[in-house]
């Protein structure tokens, strides 16, 4: 049985400000449709990436800023920071750890991400899959 993880809620408070920020990063802005005056639903795709975040109105019950540590995988740690800074995102350093190189950031909300370079098996770091 194949399950595929396409879509994944992210609880923020201002929509537009959101979107907004996810564009700035790199993200694809897929779909932006409003159903109702309750209802809106941004649909933004990570580069590269087989899943989606969707920011909206009416979409989740979760909290704002509530997600803590969601991953991606990237080639290179250190280009990423460099182009998420050159894009105006606020990144950490980037920092080694025995599995792998991470680069972390927070939407205006507070969701918080951690972008991982793993590492090979032999324990150095190797590309992303």
């Amino acid at each position: 049985m194949d399950m595929k993880l396409e879509l994944v809620m992210v609880p923020v408070t201002d929509v537009d400000r959101a979107k907004e920020f996810y564009v700035r990063a790199g993200f694809n802005a897929d779909h932006d449709q409003t159903v109702s005056e309750e209802v809106r639903f941004v649909q933004l795709t990570p580069p590269g990436s087989g899943c989606s975040i969707a920011v909206g109105k009416g979409l989740t019950g979760m909290a704002p800023g509530s997600l803590d540590n969601l991953q991606m995988v990237v080639a290179d740690a250190d280009e990423t920071h460099s182009a998420l800074t050159a894009r105006g995102i606020d990144v950490s350093p980037v920092e080694d750890l025995p599995w792998g190189r991470f680069v972390r950031f927070a939407d205006p909300d507070g969701n918080r991400w951690a972008l991982q370079q793993l590492p090979d098996w032999s324990g150095s770091v190797a590309t992303a899959r």
